[in-house]
């Protein structure tokens, strides 16, 4: 299959589906499901498709929502499922080999970021995730915003599951062991995943896309302020001490200065969102 032919150059109407909700819905009864049987029967080997399925799932409940309330996009199905795992698998390498490079090796993996470290991870990262956009995007008109959003939240939230699923099985080592402890740390980081990567790469890849010229990209001051943008809220996101908890059902502890961050990042991402919609119509 050509470059030209996986991205679809053909305006699909504006969809208002459910889609996103039988996703939510199947995939949250086979987590519960596989883990009961898991821990009712004592068979730890079902404990790789417990973790795939929760680190997995709002990733791609996020993804699913964007897709069917995406509008005027040219974007297909293809295209967007392309993203999320080829764009994850390539951020995450890519984010890897740069931070072993300029990170230096933490003495006690179990201790946080420093907050100079967490805003260097947000840069890589996030310079990372948008030259996979740029990347699978080289064969597009780079005309609609909302398809960079689109994009953007793809590769975001495919590099958000396959992180997840990384921290998932250092808790269990960590822990010598300790499934309950791999759980809750899947159920925290699915609880957070759409305040964090997908937002913050669909921003970046709105600007990007709107920045840029119909057959190529540009690299212009706006780009590169949203890029530091998202790459602090990256930073605060990883770096800042956590004092203050809510907690949400089950009983899991949740930052209050992780949701005020994603927050923001929620808000800006809306009102491009709004921005783009509007501009499409035009």
């Amino acid at each position: 299959m050509s470059e030209k032919e996986w991205v679809s150059p053909t305006r699909h109407p504006p969809r208002r589906g459910r889609g996103w909700v039988r996703v939510l819905l199947i995939g949250s009864g086979l987590f519960i499901v596989t883990t009961i049987v898991m821990l009712l029967t004592g068979n730890f080997n079902l404990y790789p498709t417990v973790i795939l399925i929760g680190n997995f799932l709002v990733p791609v409940v996020f993804v699913a929502f964007l897709y069917d309330h995406q509008q005027f996009s040219s974007l297909s199905l293809d295209t967007v499922a392309t993203s999320f795992c080829i764009g994850g698998i390539l951020g995450v390498l890519g984010a890897s080999i740069l931070e072993s490079l300029v990170l230096p090796v933490a003495s006690n993996p179990t201790q946080g970021l420093s907050l100079s470290g967490a805003f260097v991870v947000g840069l890589i990262e996030e310079g990372c995730k948008i030259a996979v956009v740029a990347l699978l995007a080289r064969g597009m008109d780079h005309t609609s915003q909302m398809d960079g959003l689109l994009l953007g939240g793809a590769v975001g939230m495919g590099f958000a599951a396959l992180e997840s699923t990384g921290y998932a099985f250092t808790t269990l080592i960590l822990s010598h062991g300790s499934v309950s402890a791999s759980i809750a740390e899947t159920l925290i980081r699915g609880l957070l995943a759409p305040f964090g990567h997908g937002i913050w790469t669909g921003i970046l890849g709105a600007v990007l896309f709107r920045e840029s010229a119909p057959h190529h990209f540009r690299i212009t001051g706006t780009l590169i302020l949203t890029y530091l943008f998202v790459s602090v809220l990256h930073g605060l996101w990883d770096g800042l001490p956590v004092t203050v908890y809510v907690i949400a059902p089950p009983g899991i502890p949740i930052s209050v200065t992780t949701l005020g961050i994603g927050l923001i990042g929620i808000v800006t991402f809306s009102i491009l969102y709004q921005r783009a919609l509007i501009r499409e119509m035009r």
